[in-house]
């Protein structure tokens, strides 16, 4: 078995050597401005809109309504703002969810302050949104509801599909943040009901740096970003094409195998648990064990702080989180488990396990093995003595 162990997939993902290749040529031949009229420009822009068929293909979408952007976080920047803001006169009352990724809940935080009433939805144990709750909270003057795909944290997959019907029959924009599920999960936005969908590239072994967001044709919504009139007038900025074609042969992959790889990683996922649980006293899962994303393991292990886990498995050459990657550094508990209810003592205790291509039965047994080790050996260490 090879090292490290990466099991932190849900952060980012390397490169996957194809998508390396298929971007190549757009570094130093083909490298024309995709919106200039001659031979090289239109080359770059031929392969900007093959991309752009590709998403919207994944997406059940028309390729129109697809808009290439820096990465996920200004895709939930600008589906929410966008839509605030053009629908202010309408209504100012937008709803969302307590365990949304921060690139969701701090432009909803920068509209409270703008005077807009957000509204936060409860969840289950589990973290699973009430459909019932989004029908009693929506008034007339709700413009916008935002609530995540899968959550990035402790993996549970949202109703997405009834939550979209509630809006659509109630016309509310209906904002989803699709970073971890799309590639892993299939989604159908016309099915799903959805107006607005962000997703990125380098969660499904794509580049860092480039995303797209779907925007429903004929809805109300505001570009974010000003600046030129490129993306027929819906995002300013020079297309960033490598990153597009990286983002479109990682997503023609990835929809290639979900089936497959899904079941593959479910089978590792439930194996993990089901040990996790037998061999390690103290251990407790969070998120749903059924509506889950295939790739995610989130648990905590009580009276042992994740932090000091995180360096003894990265001694080991294990590579892990204790939740989302934009977080890192935080001394703060996770708030998507506190919102679960959980205490902040044993939130400081939860450890993120995500998995990818490489992932192996082996990987994961070393990984269990190494981890039942060191909860032995830290819980020694917080003994008094003569115990």
């Amino acid at each position: 078995m090879d090292l490290p162990v990466y099991l932190d997939h849900a952060a980012t993902t390397p490169v996957a050597p194809e998508v390396l290749e298929a971007m190549r040529p757009y570094f130093s031949e083909i490298y024309g401005n995709p919106s200039s009229i001659y031979s090289l420009g239109l080359a770059a822009r031929e392969a900007v809109e093959t991309v752009r068929e590709t998403v919207a293909r994944l997406l059940r979408a028309s390729p129109e309504e697809i808009v290439f952007t820096s990465g996920g976080t200004e895709s939930d920047n600008a589906a929410i703002r966008g839509a605030a803001e053009a629908n202010r006169e309408k209504g100012r009352h937008l709803l969302t969810t307590p365990i949304e990724h921060s690139a969701v809940l701090e432009p909803f935080s920068t509209l409270a302050r703008q005077g807009f009433e957000v509204e936060t939805l409860p969840v289950d144990g589990d973290g699973r949104v009430y459909p019932q709750e989004v029908a009693r909270r929506l008034r007339p003057d709700t413009t916008l509801v935002s609530v995540m795909a899968a959550n990035n944290e402790i993996g549970t997959v949202e109703p997405i599909s009834e939550v979209g019907a509630l809006c659509r029959a109630q016309g509310v924009l209906f904002h989803t943040d699709a970073v971890q599920a799309f590639g892993k999960l299939p989604l159908d936005v016309r099915a799903m009901q959805i107006d607005l969908l962000s997703l990125s590239a380098h969660k499904l072994y794509g580049p860092k740096g480039i995303g797209a967001l779907y925007v429903r044709r004929g809805i109300g919504w505001t570009r974010f970003q000003e600046g030129g009139d490129q993306e027929k007038g819906r995002r300013g900025g020079t297309l960033n094409v490598p990153g597009i074609v990286g983002l479109g042969k990682a997503a023609e992959i990835a929809g290639g195998e979900m089936e497959s790889e899904a079941a593959r990683l479910r089978a590792l996922r439930d194996r993990f648990l089901t040990r996790l649980e037998a061999e390690i006293p103290g251990a407790r899962i969070f998120g749903s064990r059924t509506e889950r994303l295939p790739n995610n393991i989130h648990f905590c292990v009580e009276g042992v702080e994740g932090e000091s886990m995180l360096l003894a498995l990265d001694a080991a050459g294990i590579c892990a989180s204790a939740g989302s990657a934009c977080s890192a550094g935080s001394t703060e508990p996770s708030h998507v488990l506190l919102a679960l209810g959980v205490s902040r003592e044993l939130a400081r205790g939860a450890l993120r396990l995500t998995m990818g291509r490489q992932t192996t039965a082996e990987s994961l047994d070393y990984t269990l093995e190494t981890l039942a080790a060191i909860v032995c050996d830290l819980r020694a260490l917080g003994r008094p003595p003569g115990r």
